[in-house]
Order: C-alpha cells, then structure tokens, then sequence
C-alpha cells in the first residue's frame, strides 16, 4: 500500500503542488474572512 501512495504522489507530483497552493489561498481567505469583521 505505501509503495502504491508513493507511485502515485510521484505520477501526480505537479497536481500535489497546484492542490497545495489552492489550500493555501483557501486558509488564507478564510482567516482573512474572520478577521475582517474585527477591524471595522
């Protein structure tokens, strides 16, 4: 099973960094977002 998680992580490896990016500007929005109500 852990060689099949690492063929496919390898096959995959420039789709791991875009859903790695979109995860990123996801959190960062979302804390953006909570923190908004608090400066006005």
């Amino acid at each position: 099973m852990l060689h099949q998680i690492k063929t496919a992580a390898a096959r995959s490896q420039d789709t791991l960094l875009a859903d790695a990016l979109g995860a990123a500007a996801l959190m960062i929005t979302l804390v953006g977002a909570l923190y908004l109500p608090g400066l006005f």
